[in-house]
């Protein structure tokens, strides 16, 4: 549908970035701090590239929250890392990792900007993963009173909370997330019980988070990639249907409903990945009730129906953002009416509008965006400044299809992209750049880790102070 005005971005809409404890903070056995599977999937590797120093964010979080706040963030979206306060997962409480995130949470507060805090990004404590990590029931017991610690400490401070940041993503790509697999003669029902595992732990933990803090909202943090049919084949039509109930419908209708997706239950039980479900199980499931729904969001995607052989299995390049088919289910195809970026990933603003319609029609909860953004090889001029137009464009086309969404009628909280300032990427180190905030140092040389803001916090800061109008073109003059 196309509008002859659109609406501004509403006045209380939660303009942000986001980031990861493991991928910004650094200092990772500093005051007390456990190691986390990352940690301990990284030991050989350079220190400095490994997360060892990361943007030295633990630090310097003063100095990058000013930014933050210079730029106009009304939010920022950042995780606590577990192990800095329960070191081994489910022991004694560390009070300096404790006093940290009280800090960090004071400053921004002190900036008027809202602390958006997720509880999990992908850095389990390695003690509990020498212990079975998520295929042990026990794991999940443990994130519920990591999140009572938090809720405590926090509770009169934060008001929005995030459970397990891609969970959907920890399932699909478990090796390069630090999920086991257990046996790997029964890897995938092995994976499939520790998905289960985490959706009682987020589960219980909403709950929770209702029964402490009743003021507070909480919610997932999926990613979401709408998947698209290849042509109008029903077979295509049917094996997009497929993939979106696997990939994403999965992982939503379980937070929101409480319940498994028919059709991807049907999926796991065709090929004995069912997982075991215990009494109460399903009781704890329905009871979480979230507030919201959080979704990062990166690219569609677009799949054929299965060959049924093992042509199906050729994957689509794009590194995190790579489609790889599966026999019997789907074949990943190019969608000739996207470009793509340097990295292979397929670039689509209207899939964007598309996806928050669709999260929108299926469960009527307020949307929030907690990525969305393009990593690139970001290089100063010799002025020093950094002039990411590319960027700036990528970020322009996706918000002006969030905006549409909105005047579809889709109620959206806020926009916090990835990443609010330079990080460590999870595939190309510190040199696949998204922040806003340019940190001076490379995977193998940590240099000055100097803060430079870019050419896009420029922009962004006038997108946000004119609630969006910033994103329509100049009007022109009339011959």
């Amino acid at each position: 549908m196309q509008y002859r005005e659109l609406p501004d971005f509403p006045a209380d809409f939660f303009w942000g970035g986001s980031t990861s404890a493991y991928q910004v903070e650094g200092a990772i056995d500093e005051d007390g701090k456990g190691p986390s599977v990352i940690d301990a999937n990284n030991v050989g590797r350079a220190d400095r590239t490994a997360y060892a120093v990361a943007s030295d964010h633990y630090h310097r979080y003063a100095e990058d929250i000013a930014l933050m706040a210079e730029i106009g963030f009304r939010a920022y979206r950042f995780s606590i890392a577990w192990t800095r306060i329960i070191p081994d997962g489910d022991g004694e409480i560390n009070p300096l990792g404790v006093a940290h995130y009280h800090a960090v949470i004071d400053e921004l507060l002190a900036r008027g900007i809202e602390p958006i805090v997720t509880m999990y990004h992908f850095d389990l404590p390695q003690a509990l993963a020498e212990k079975g990590g998520w295929s042990n029931r026990a794991t999940a017991d443990a994130f519920v009173r990591y999140a009572e610690v938090l809720y405590r400490e926090y509770g009169d401070k934060v008001r929005w909370w995030l459970t397990i940041n891609e969970q959907n993503m920890m399932i699909l790509h478990g090796t390069a997330l630090g999920v086991s697999t257990g046996d790997a003669a029964d890897a995938k029902r092995d994976l499939y019980q520790q998905n289960h595992h985490m959706f009682l732990a987020q589960s219980r933990a909403m709950a929770l988070c209702h029964r402490m803090l009743p003021e507070a909202k909480i919610g997932p943090a999926p990613n979401i990639a709408y998947v698209y049919p290849a042509s109008s084949k029903p077979d295509d039509v049917v094996a997009a249907d497929d993939w979106n109930a696997v990939r994403n419908w999965l992982y939503t209708d379980l937070a929101v409903h409480g319940r498994y997706n028919s059709l991807a239950w049907a999926y796991l039980v065709e090929r004995g990945w069912e997982p075991t479900i215990e009494p109460g199980d399903l009781e704890d499931l329905a009871s979480a009730r979230p507030d919201f729904v959080a979704f990062n969001y990166y690219a569609t995607q677009t799949v054929a129906a299965s060959t049924g052989t093992s042509a199906d299995l050729a994957a689509r390049p794009g590194d995190q953002q790579m489609v790889r088919g599966e026999v019997g289910l789907y074949r990943a195809t190019q969608n000739p009416n996207l470009p793509t970026n340097a990295f292979g990933w397929e670039i689509d603003p209207v899939g964007f509008r598309t996806t928050f319609r669709a999260l929108w029609d299926r469960y009527r909860l307020p949307l929030l965006v907690t990525e969305n953004g393009l990593g690139a090889f970001d290089t100063p001029e010799e002025d020093g400044s950094i002039q990411d137009d590319y960027r700036i464009d990528y970020l322009q086309r996706h918000l002006e299809q969030m905006r549409l969404a909105i005047a579809d009628g889709v109620e959206v909280l806020g926009y916090c992209p990835w990443s609010a300032i330079d990080l460590v990427s999870t595939h190309q180190g510190a040199a696949k750049r998204y922040g806003f905030i340019y940190v001076d140092r490379g995977d193998d040389d940590l240099r000055t880790l100097a803060r430079t803001r870019k050419k896009s916090s420029y922009w962004y800061a006038d997108v946000i102070a004119t609630r969006g109008r910033a994103l329509e073109p100049a009007p022109t003059a009339e011959a």
